[in-house]
Order: C-alpha cells, then structure tokens, then sequence
C-alpha cells in the first residue's frame, strides 16, 4: 500500500478519498485553489498544496502544478477522483513518466474508453450488443445523413471524447439535422477540444443500467451488480439505486458475468463502469464505459459492504483483488439522491452563496457524502453539489420510506435546492412501481408545482430543482 498519495480533485470528491486512506493509515497531500483556499474539508489533510486560481484550468485541471505538487510533497501516486482529469489519457502518461502511480487505468485504456467510438468498435468485437451506429467518427452532416438514413430516425448525435449530455442532439427527422449536427461539433469542440461526432439509433423508452467492475493486474475481474440511472434531466443523472428494478437478480447476474468477462478479455486494469440502455424487450445494449469511480458508486458500496476507493488503492499498489466474484454477495437496495444548489427559476442554474445553515440527517439506513458545513460557501466555479444522501434498507420500500425520512430532516438556509424535486419523486407512482425510463422525470414531473406540505428546502426561496450537473467537476 502507498504511504502517501496527492488527490487532484476537490469537495466531496477529495473528502470521499480521504476518508479511505485515513482508514488505510495512508498520507493524503490536499491541493486547493485559490477559490477553495479556505475551505473546512482541507483540515483534514495531512498536507495542503495551493495550486492556482479559482478557474478550474488554472488549478485543478494544471497538470503541471499537480505532478509539481506530488514530487515536491514526496507522494508515490495521485488519486484524480471522477471528473477533471480522472480520465485524461496524457495526465495518466506524464504521472508514469514522473514515476508516480496513476490510481486509475493504464493509459492504452483510457485513450480507448475515452474515444466513444473506438470504445463501441472494440466492445463489439468482444461480443457487447452495441446500439446500432456508426463506429467510426462522421466526417460531415452529409456523412451523418447517410448513416443516419441507414440506422433509421430518431437518431442521436455524440461527442467522441463527449460525457454528461454535452455535444449530445437529439434528431427526429432529416430536416433537423444539419443544424444539430452543426451545434452538437461546435459544442463539443468547446467542451472537449474535439468536434468530432457520432451517432446511435435513439432507443425510446430506454432504460439507463450500468455495471460496476474492478480488476486488477494479475488477471482477475469481478462486477459488483447493476445501478439504475435513469431518472435524468438534460442527460444529467438526478437519483441512483441498485439493484435496478427493471432487472431481475438471474439477468443481472448474467450480464454482469458477461460484461466482466469482455473487460478481462480486453485487458483492462482498475474500477470501471459499463454504462449500457435497457430497451423494451429487456435487451441490453452497450453505451459507452467510463474509466473511473461514479458519482453514485455509493450504492453499490452500500449493498456489498465494499470501499471501492480502497479496492482501487489496492490494485494501483498492483496487490491482488480482496475477494473473487462467489465473495460478493449483494443484500438489500439503496438509493441515492444528488443534493444541488441550484436556481429553479432560472432554468436550474447553480446557486452559489453562503450556506447558513446546514442540517443533514443522520441514523440507521443512512449515509450522507459531503465536504460542507454551516458556513461554507458553495463556489460558482465549481459544480453545485452540497451532498449525497444514501438510503439503504432490506429491500426497496424500506429504503424509499427511510429516504423519504430523510428528506425531510433535511434543513439548508443560503442557498436554493432541489431537495423538494427528490420528494416529489419518491410519491411519484412510476418511481414506486419501478417502472421509469430516461424520459420520464422530465415528460412528467420536472416542471410541475411542488407537492403541498413539502419540505426540506428552507433556503432563499425553497422551491423545486434538479441534480446532477456534473460540469467539469463532478463527473455522471
């Protein structure tokens, strides 16, 4: 195990990662912004290394002042978390070149996962069902038109090196789309440095599942079961839970052996998730694969008893997987809500200020991820989140009426939220009987009044918003 390590991230993120290696009695050396020179969270570290300016290009995106930071602070390796550059293929390449462990993929793997494309090539060459689309990037709108009158309307456009919605367009007919394909290129060249586009059969009334694996470098593989993520908004996930309820324990078993065995075939080393769309005949169609931790891994740690931060410490420090696949067992479900700042009233932008005050429950079935206390300030630079609330329980009612306890112990005053969009989804019928899909929250319930009595959102005005902007931070 490393003796000491710098995590490149900050917030929850850096806190979530901290708490593990306090644990493994492993040194944590903290980077912070000028933005975030002040935080509370950063007493937690062992050491504190003010790296830039409060915009993220000039302190946690710097590769430079983080590897910098790393060798001058004698840490063996760096943790980048999910989001900023915990998928950067030349971050990863200039760590090993410092001789510092990468705690993520090799760099040969995050080039192919990061590449969309590239990625649904090879996961169809190893026998993944892949959404019908193209498999190599469109050279124009004219290109984009052939395929897509062969893969057949309603198509949607991505970004190659694209995540969390951006570089994403939605076409239902040829005449939308040479503007589509016009803003989907130039919004992914704002967004990733890379105009270059794809695109996929829109599968309606689909339903996002994903697979959490782990491997590591002796040549073992496990998966850890399914979460469910379909409850979005813009293509921002809003609320998680495992297991999915649109699966059944035997057909989850059987994709998560089969999605473990194609990573062991193509070699891969780390956490990964394989984020795949359930259609209406229960077929599995792969996605894409992202080479990190998820925001909502919490779910999947709640129902197997596992740290999925350790379990990465542990392969980057190239020591065997703790346990084989017939070690993990999965009990009871959890479900996990992403508590925002956030301005409903202005089309659910952030609401950055002063919280002054910040109450978040506590007791049996409940977790709470979050770097923030009364006082703190929630940054316009940075993503919104001010918490993770889990709720785990025996089975899936429990854990809805332990979540619904939940939220309403919930007190923030400074800031706007969203808190009162989580309510009104755990009395939403669809959401009850577990029969949803991507489209759902918002063709039915973002945007309608809040529930009368709800409560839980004191701050400025405690009305309704919604999770997930995962910005450059946060990841999805």
């Amino acid at each position: 195990m490393f003796r000491r390590i710098l995590i490149a991230n900050r917030g929850e993120v850096a806190v979530r990662v901290l708490q593990t290696c306090h644990r493994l009695g492993v040194q944590v050396v903290a980077v912070a912004s000028e933005a975030d020179r002040d935080a509370a969270w950063l007493a937690d570290a062992d050491e504190v290394v003010r790296i830039g300016g409060a915009r993220a290009s000039a302190s946690y995106l710097d590769a430079d002042a983080l590897i910098a930071a790393a060798l001058h602070h004698r840490a063996a390796a760096i943790h980048p978390g999910w989001g900023f550059l915990s998928e950067n293929e030349a971050f990863a390449t200039r760590c090993r070149a410092a001789g510092l462990t990468f705690i993520g993929p090799d760099p040969h793997h995050l080039r192919l996962m990061g590449d969309k494309a590239e990625a649904r090539r090879t996961m169809a060459e190893l026998g993944l069902p892949v959404i019908p689309g193209t498999r190599t990037p469109l050279e124009s709108s004219a290109a984009a038109a052939e395929a897509a009158d062969a893969v057949g309307y309603p198509i949607l456009l991505k970004a190659v090196s694209g995540g969390g919605g951006r570089g994403m367009r939605r076409v239902d007919a040829p005449g939308e789309l040479p503007d589509a394909f016009a803003a989907a290129q130039a919004e992914s060249l704002s967004a990733f440095g890379d105009g270059r586009l794809y695109l996929e059969r829109r599968i309606v009334g689909g339903r996002h599942v994903e697979i959490q694996i782990v491997a590591d470098r002796h040549g073992s593989v496990v998966h850890l079961g399914e979460r469910e993520c379909s409850l979005q908004r813009r293509h921002q996930k809003v609320l998680e839970e495992a297991p999915s309820p649109g699966l059944s324990p035997g057909e989850a078993d059987r994709i998560g052996g089969r999605v473990a065995e194609v990573i062991q075939r193509c070699g891969y080393r780390g956490a990964g998730t394989v984020e795949m769309l359930l259609d209406a005949d229960q077929q599995l169609w792969f996605m894409e694969m992202n080479t990190r931790l998820q925001v909502e891994h919490p779910v999947t740690e709640a129902i197997t008893g596992l740290d999925l931060v350790e379990w990465q410490l542990r392969v980057a420090a190239n020591e065997h997987l703790p346990c084989g696949q017939d070690a993990i067992i999965r009990r009871g479900h959890a479900i996990e809500c992403r508590i925002n700042a956030e301005d409903p009233d202005a089309g659910f932008l952030p609401s950055p200020g002063v919280i002054e005050v910040l109450e978040l429950p506590r007791g049996e079935g409940i977790r709470i991820d979050t770097h923030l206390r009364t006082g703190d300030r929630i940054s316009p630079h940075y993503d919104s989140m001010i918490a993770k609330l889990i709720a785990i329980g025996p089975d899936r009612q429990v854990a809805i009426e332990r979540l619904r306890a939940a939220l309403r112990a919930v007190r923030i005053e400074g800031v706007q939220t969203n808190v009162s969009l989580h309510e009104r989804i755990l009395s939403w019928e669809p959401f009850l009987q577990g029969r949803y899909d991507t489209t759902s929250l918002e063709a039915e319930l973002v945007g309608s009044p809040p529930a009368t009595g709800t409560t839980g959102t004191t701050g400025t005005t405690g009305t309704t918003g919604t999770a997930g902007t995962a910005g450059t931070e946060g990841g999805r």
